[in-house]
């Protein structure tokens, strides 16, 4: 390692290296094309700055002057590729290299002056890079070695033709690294098609995946999914949280519900401009916000100090997001807790994503508001501030305190003050934490029948209460509810059914005057008609007897020979019609032609607003239209002169 690179790692307090940092750097790998999978969080930032360097510096300790790029780093994000750069500045700092940025969201003429006063590295996002290479503002015919971090993301985010596209400007003989937490097999074959004899490098970590991350999966009822949030949060207490959201909707709504309760809150979505990001990222790093609100996209790759607390306010979509979101937690060898807000219709989908991402996960209730002041209160007394001796300047206040107010006095207007500075909890729902048991036979049972059915508006959700209040049983004693047209037919325990007839009386009348029966058998109950595939199928009412079925043809035997063709006879010249000209080749030998009258000729009926309404000749004077009952005649007329075989005579031309 160059002695630079080590100074620089002493004095950010590296004392030991992580695994993936001493897999790549090992001296058998020096130059050599890399595919390296390893854990989000396990410092593959600061890997592949060791695994270049030899690249870059050669033989030599420090950069010469900034020209042409040497190194190019593509990460999927701008936050990802501004943290890459602010990694690269402090380790390559002592060595002198120039590091530069070029992503979406910033102006893009101050990349452009950067680029031209030179830059040994650049970090870049794929777009942004690549309109840098087409408007020609980067030369990419220096570079010794090309970084893509993070690349089964940028895959997903559709930036492969971009990848292709720097990856084939860039030199053949560089030095390629692949950083990705999975391997699937679309960075496989770009690896192949990339990549001269790549190393496959794998950490130990993968064997035991997010191994300091604690997950806690929270039942809570449908209607506290944010107030879970706020107890979550207040339970923990964490210098910095992250809450995960779905949707930029659900963002902006969490967000505001928690400024509204007091905490210190960012969001981080998509919609936010590249400034407004940034703010919110570096408030969290200064210790002015500690939660922040953030879609997967928007917070993909980011590194936040103290980040101790993840919250899936709702479930990702797969497994692969679910590691990815937790993996903003425990790191570098940092413990942190990532819990899973899962409501009732959430359960089996919290249990399915678990299980693809290979985790277990703490089943439990999300903190009741008990628990969380119990909680506040051991954070109160584990304070270091109760062992520590009063100073002088403090003595005169705290003799007047203890001549004034009693000790009991005292600690409740202590405990007061410290619950004031903190926002109060929620009262959750109480749910069971236990998995839902299939519902179980029924049983034996007593039927009865109910007067009134569909055509009185009877449903079971008002038969239900009606019949529990009325013979004074639960809902676990009522079975089957079956709803006909005029009555209803209501299955009830065996057990239950003796209390529930002396409940309601010998009158058997509920509510509305119903009057309930009791059956010695079971109600036969006409099923929905299913489809029969051995029926006939049924035809159409509106088309029987208005379309005459064909006759079967009868079938072909090949054996026979067939039927000569006969020839059609030609028809005479007296019913056809002559082809071309009046002057055909029958007028030229003299034949006579005559065109007999059809009983179709009839006066064609013509558009009123159409130009041919109009009977040839002159107009019509102006001012005086023309009537229907001359347009009539002059119909007429023409349709005569048709007939007889004439025609309208022409125009006269002046003379």
């Amino acid at each position: 390692m160059k002695k630079a690179l080590a100074d620089a790692l002493e004095h950010k307090g590296y004392a030991t290296l992580t695994p993936v940092q001493e897999a790549v750097t090992k001296p058998d790998l020096i130059g050599a094309d890399l595919l390296v999978s390893a854990q989000t969080g396990s410092g593959k930032t600061i890997g592949f700055g060791l695994a270049i360097a030899p690249t870059l510096l050669g033989e030599d300790e420090k950069f010469p002057s900034a020209d042409k790029p040497l190194a190019l780093v593509i990460a999927p994000t701008r936050e990802l590729a501004l943290q890459v750069k602010r990694e690269l500045s402090w380790l390559y700092g002592k060595a002198g290299a120039v590091v530069a940025s070029c992503v979406g969201g910033m102006d893009m003429r101050d990349e452009r002056r950067n680029l031209a006063r030179g830059a040994h590295i650049v970090v870049a996002t794929p777009g942004r890079l690549r309109d840098h290479i087409m408007r020609g503002s980067i030369d990419l015919n220096f570079l010794r070695a090309v970084v893509l971090d993070e690349a089964d993301e940028m895959l997903d985010l559709g930036f492969r033709e971009d990848l292709e596209f720097i990856l084939g400007e860039s030199p053949d003989d560089r030095q390629t690294l692949l950083f990705s937490a999975t391997v699937p097999a679309s960075i496989g074959k770009l690896a192949q098609s990339y990549q001269k004899d790549a190393i496959r490098v794998v950490t130990k970590s993968e064997s035991s995946q997010h191994s300091d991350i604690e997950y806690r999966a929270m039942n809570v009822s449908p209607r506290d999914g944010e107030s879970a949030i706020i107890n979550v949060l207040r339970y923990y207490e964490a210098p910095n949280a992250i809450v995960f959201c779905n949707t930029r909707a659900m963002v902006n709504r969490l967000t505001t519900r928690l400024s509204n309760r007091g905490f210190s809150v960012v969001a981080l979505s998509g919609e936010l401009s590249q400034n407004e990001r940034t703010h919110a990222l570096q408030a969290m790093r200064d210790g002015r916000a500690r939660v922040c609100v953030a879609t997967d996209v928007a917070a993909r790759g980011i590194d936040l100090p103290n980040l101790d607390l993840v919250v899936h306010a709702e479930l990702p979509t797969n497994h692969e997001t679910l590691l990815h979101r937790s993996g903003r937690t425990g790191r570098a060898g940092r413990k942190g807790v990532s819990t899973l807000i899962v409501p009732p219709a959430a359960r089996k989908k919290a249990e399915r994503l678990l299980k693809w991402a290979k985790l277990s996960a703490d089943w439990d209730t999300a903190p009741s508001a008990e628990a969380v002041q119990l909680r506040d209160e051991e954070r109160m007394l584990a304070d270091p501030s109760w062992l520590e001796e009063a100073a002088n300047s403090e003595r005169a206040a705290i003799e007047k305190m203890t001549e004034k107010f009693t000790i009991e006095q005292i600690a409740a207007a202590y405990l007061r003050l410290y619950r004031s500075k903190h926002s109060a909890p929620e009262e959750l729902t109480t749910v069971s934490n236990e998995k839902p048991k299939p519902r179980q036979e029924f049983g034996p049972s007593v039927w009865f029948s109910l007067s009134g059915g569909r055509s009185q508006n009877a449903e079971p959700r008002r038969l239900l209460p009606m019949l529990c209040k009325a013979g004074g049983i639960t809902k676990d004693d009522i079975g089957a509810i079956r709803i006909q047209q005029d009555e209803s037919f209501v299955e009830i325990r065996k057990s239950a059914a003796a209390d529930f007839i002396a409940k309601i009386g010998p009158e058997m009348k509920v509510e509305d005057d119903a009057v309930l029966t009791e059956l010695k058998t079971p109600p036969v109950i006409a099923s929905k008609k299913r489809f029969d595939p051995a029926a006939k199928p049924r035809k159409h009412p509106a088309k029987e007897g208005h379309r005459k079925s064909r006759p079967s043809t009868p079938p072909v035997d090949w054996n026979d020979s067939p039927a000569p063709r006969t020839k059609k006879p030609k028809s005479t010249l007296k019913h056809s019609k002559p082809k071309g000209s009046f002057e055909s080749e029958a007028v030229k030998s003299g034949a006579v032609v005559e065109r007999e009258p059809k009983k179709t000729d009839k006066p064609r009926a013509r558009k009123p607003n159409s130009g041919a309404d109009r009977p040839k000749g002159p107009p019509p004077p102006k001012g005086k239209p023309s009537s229907k009952k001359n347009r009539a005649k002059a119909l007429a007329k023409k349709a005569d002169r048709s007939n007889k075989g004439g025609s309208t005579p022409p125009k006269r031309k002046k003379t």
